[in-house]
């Protein structure tokens, strides 16, 4: 295995797509889902093949690659130069039977479908399924299973990438390590190019989105996972799959506190590892846990979510959870309602539903539960849609905020993860920041990974100052915790999380990204400004 690899030429004509800059057509793609202000291009190019998109990159002064547009750090929203857009390269390439090949403009719902119809599963696919692929590579995404299956770096077993010069750079995990003494050479248009791995140590945790990642001996596909568009377009990527797809079961449980919740919690996460190292048939495999605090249930009840969800919560409920049980390929609704009505019989609790009913009957919640057995698709769908009403509830106040009272107000939240032995701790800090500055907020998140969102509910600008002093609060608090800042959405433009990378990594840290990006884009042409400002900005 080396640590140099060559480049090529794009596979096709280089010659560029149309560049739209009708002001209507343009102001489509000047906002993201952060509601980050002062959007502006030139142009938005839509590029279907690597040859175009290289055509883009090597005629523009500064272009930022695109996909959904659904960051929530500002990471897609042009500030000049331009934009482009990836939804033209959406083609699911090659299926086989551990892995997919497509372009990065796949949305993440056409995936899931084209999969599913081959009884295959993709699983760190975040939340959103409007997301594309390219974009959930570039931030490193993360979703519910990622306290199963890991995030998405672990499912990424090639990369096609047109870099700032607009040659393509086509790699295959394995093919490049890290030298000992820690860098990459990249042969690029007739020129040895060394990239230097930075030093700093990245946090263990289940799922990071901070930066370039770095460790010794790393993969060079690694590099471009996480990077944010800023080393290159990611036009094409491998991924690995899981066949056969698991049976899903979705049960949505209340609880009265969020200790019993988090009680609960735990151990699931405990039974479902002891069930992965003994790999009993019949032992609970639970892949994901969400969680909806307080705060967020008051939302989802002022918006009428529970209603259009077809869900009454009980009075008094603090915390919701919502739980993703993986059962044996092919398993039916009709036995997994047999299992749960035979849950409290003797011998119920042999059946992985059963044991998990048992659980909820101790915790006392099984009573108000819902359930999604295998196959009751529009079910699961609800329960899903009744956690996503959460980030909606808050982007449309955000939203409103910005329209009838400042246009400065925008999208105020952290990502975070700490170990699961310190997340109940850290929920406390985030109430507590929150509830010194007097702002409305909601917590919601990954509870199985110890990742959550907390969220300001900002009504005016002032709001938005303080929730931005919290979440640099809240930062220093996960550091010290051994968790991490920056855990799934990236850090885009958002000068909070910009900051919260500094917390991270320090002065020397942010230097040695900054070579990362010279090296490979030394006229910084590539998405200015995300991670880091540019040179002299």
């Amino acid at each position: 295995m080396s640590h140099r690899v060559c480049t090529r030429p794009p596979r096709g004509p280089i010659v560029p797509p149309p560049l739209h800059t009708d002001p209507d057509q343009v102001r489509a793609y000047l906002e993201d889902a952060a509601h980050f202000p002062g959007g502006r291009a030139d142009a938005v190019a839509f590029p279907t093949t690597e040859a175009e998109a290289s055509a883009v990159v090597r005629s523009a002064a500064r272009v930022l690659p695109i996909g959904a547009q659904s960051s929530v750090t500002g990471g897609a929203t042009p500030l000049g130069g331009v934009v482009l857009s990836t939804s033209k390269m959406n083609a699911v390439l090659e299926v086989g039977r551990d892995e997919v090949r497509v372009q990065a403009g796949l949305p993440l719902v056409t995936l899931k479908t084209h999969l599913a119809a081959r009884g295959l599963y993709y699983p760190p696919a975040p939340t959103y399924d409007g997301a594309f692929v390219g974009g959930t590579v570039s931030t490193n995404a993360s979703g519910a299973a990622t306290f199963k299956y890991g995030s998405t770096r672990a499912w990424v077993k090639g990369l096609t990438v047109v870099l700032a010069s607009g040659a393509v750079l086509e790699i295959e995990r394995g093919q490049a390590r890290a030298h000992p003494d820690g860098y990459f050479e990249i042969e690029e248009d007739g020129r040895l190019v060394r990239v230097m791995v930075p030093t700093y140590t990245m946090p263990r945790v289940a799922k990071r989105s901070a930066g370039y990642h770095a460790e010794p001996g790393m993969d060079l596909v690694d590099l471009f996972i996480g990077a944010e568009g800023t080393l290159g377009v990611v036009v094409e990527a491998r991924l690995g799959v899981v066949s056969p797809a698991p049976a899903l079961c979705v049960v949505l449980a209340f609880f009265r506190s969020e200790a019993e919740a988090l009680d609960l919690a735990g151990r699931l996460r405990r039974e479902s590892r002891e069930t992965w190292r003994t790999r009993d048939p019949r032992g609970l495999d639970v892949s994901a846990i969400e969680m909806l605090d307080a705060g967020s249930l008051a939302l989802l009840h002022e918006d009428g979510a529970d209603v259009k969800s077809g869900i009454e919560l009980p009075a008094g409920t603090e915390t919701a959870l919502i739980v993703q049980v993986e059962l044996p390929a092919g398993t039916s609704g009709e036995a997994a309602y047999d299992a749960i009505a035979a849950a409290l019989d003797p011998g119920g609790d042999g059946h992985p539903l059963g044991h998990l009913c048992r659980i909820l009957e101790a915790a006392g919640a099984l009573e108000d539960a819902q359930v999604a057995v295998p196959g009751d698709v529009a079910r699961a769908a609800q329960l899903y849609e009744f956690r996503e009403a959460a980030p909606e509830a808050v982007k449309r106040r955000v939203a409103l905020a910005k329209e009838r009272v400042d246009r400065r107000i925008q999208k105020t939240a952290a990502d975070m993860i700490v170990p699961f032995d310190r997340f109940a701790e850290m929920m406390e800090v985030y109430r507590q920041g929150f509830r010194r500055r007097g702002l409305r907020h909601a917590i919601w998140g990954h509870v199985s990974d110890g990742n959550v969102h907390p969220n300001v509910v900002p009504r005016s600008v002032d709001d938005v100052k303080a929730g931005q002093e919290a979440i640099l609060e809240f930062g220093r608090e996960v550091i010290a915790r051994g968790g991490c800042p920056l855990s799934e959405h990236g850090v885009g433009r958002s000068p909070t999380k910009q900051a919260l990378l500094w917390q991270l990594y320090g002065e020397r840290g942010i230097a040695q990204m900054r070579a990362v990006k010279a090296a490979l884009d030394p006229a910084f042409r590539l998405a200015p400004g995300v991670l880091f400002p540019p040179p002299n900005s």
